[in-house]
């Protein structure tokens, strides 16, 4: 459960479009969406995932 000034979000490859990873962002401090590069175990190699709408 994440505090109030938190929000849960889903990250997805830009690459193959499969949802990989859930994590936690302050939405006070980082109002924009996440970009981040991370593994994609489906295409094997690090790609761009991006938070899911």
């Amino acid at each position: 459960m994440a505090s109030k000034n938190r929000n849960e979000v889903i990250l997805r490859c830009t690459v193959c479009r499969e949802e990989n990873y859930i994590t936690t962002r302050n939405k006070r401090n980082h109002p924009d969406k996440m970009e981040i590069n991370k593994y994609c175990p489906k295409c094997r190699k690090m790609t761009l995932h991006k938070e899911k709408k």
